[in-house]
């Protein structure tokens, strides 16, 4: 366990890295349970060309990325603006190019050079195998035998979650779970690319490589003032919100979620005045009791989070109804995973629709999963 503690402490950030020696041999240590490989050279060189990029400044990298707006990014990050352009600066100067050019009329708007949108990338898979690292080094620690890493986007529905953590499977009894949340599109790059074992996805694109099996609907809900005209309906359309400003999850949280919204506006002849683009339910509701606007958001996020003086009407047009999934690589042949999957989705079968992968014919093991799920919900 001493060689977890030592990766442990020289991963802490960039600067530490300096100072850790390059190995001349191969070396191969045991804990018992796992095997660690330390090749040649690993780390050599890595602190002597950034000696001074920390973790913090990927982290600082990645929301500007994200962002695309200093005020936007540094709120996120708890920092001054002038303390997240100093960040940005010091890693550009380490990398001597640019990774963000400046609207000189508008300072605070950046746009990612080609470089940058490669470096953003990769420092968000850095970061993802970083905590994994530590993760995996502590469950080693407490002795459990078997991870899942499983993913949820911010506005899944907590009793999905529970559920998952509810998940007992006989044949692992140590089994421990790793939960992280993340946008709906970058659920699915982190599955196919094996950082995810599966991800909780609401209407995840179609992809030949990815299996997804449905386990619930969730419509669309409209979040409103108290006030508004269309208040006391049971149900709305989009017609009722068609004089308002439009409170939405900007387009890179959901893709597909917001093109459907924008769709099905065009097709109602409906031009929203102005759109508010949020990244979380909670500024969606504040919004609307500051009466901005309306909010349209998934059922959990609306249902999820409540303020004074506003109420939640669910939406009736049938194609703002979208299927949540539970994903996983269509190659995962894991039996834990594939037992897991199978657990859980016992507890929809009365919810769901008979689980298929998207986009290609049914698998042996999604056939398996329709008949093992015969069980209500419990």
């Amino acid at each position: 366990m001493e060689v977890i503690q030592n990766f442990v402490r020289s991963s802490r950030n960039f600067t530490e890295l300096s100072g850790f020696q390059a190995h001349n041999h191969s070396s191969l240590y045991t804990n018992g349970r796992a095997k660690f490989l330390v090749l040649p050279n690993s780390w050599a060189g890595v602190g002597a060309v950034f000696p001074n990029v920390e973790v913090r400044h990927l982290h600082a990298v990645i929301v500007l990325g994200e962002e695309l707006h200093f005020t936007k990014a540094a709120l996120r990050l708890n920092l001054t603006q002038s303390a997240l352009s100093r960040q940005i600066t010091e890693v550009e100067k380490q990398l001597t190019f640019r990774l963000f050019t400046r609207d000189n009329r508008r300072v605070v708007r950046v746009e990612l050079t080609d470089a940058g949108q490669v470096f953003v990338a990769e420092a968000r898979s850095s970061l993802l195998h970083m905590e994994r690292a530590f993760h995996l080094a502590r469950t080693a620690h407490d002795g459990a035998d078997n991870v899942l890493t499983i993913g949820h986007s911010h506005e899944a529905d907590q009793a999905w979650v529970s559920d998952l953590l509810a998940v007992r499977l006989p044949l692992y009894p140590n089994l421990a779970i790793r939960l992280i949340s993340q946008f709906s599109i970058e659920l699915v790059r982190s599955v196919l690319a094996g950082e995810l074992n599966l991800a909780l996805v609401t209407a995840p694109p179609k992809d030949s490589q990815i299996e997804a099996s449905p386990f619930v609907l969730s419509p669309l809900y409209a979040v409103l003032p108290e006030g508004h005209a269309a208040a006391e309906k049971e149900q709305l359309v989009l017609q009722d919100l068609a004089k308002d400003e439009w409170i939405l999850f900007t387009r890179r949280v959901h893709p597909i979620v917001h093109d459907a919204i924008m769709g099905a506006a065009r097709r109602e002849g409906i031009t929203p005045k102005r759109g508010h683009d949020i990244i979380t339910p909670q500024e969606a509701v504040h919004l609307v009791s500051e009466h901005v606007g309306v909010a349209i958001l998934t059922k959990p996020t609306a249902l999820g989070f409540r303020a004074e003086g506003v109420v939640v009407r669910p939406l009736s047009d049938a194609s703002l109804c979208f299927q949540t999934c539970v994903i996983m690589r269509k190659d995962d042949d894991s039996r834990l995973t594939n037992e897991f999957v199978r657990s859980f989705l016992r507890r929809y079968a009365d919810q769901r629709r008979p689980p298929k992968p998207i986009g290609s014919p049914a698998s042996a093991r999604v056939v398996a999963m329709k008949k093992a799920n015969p069980q209500t919900r419990g």
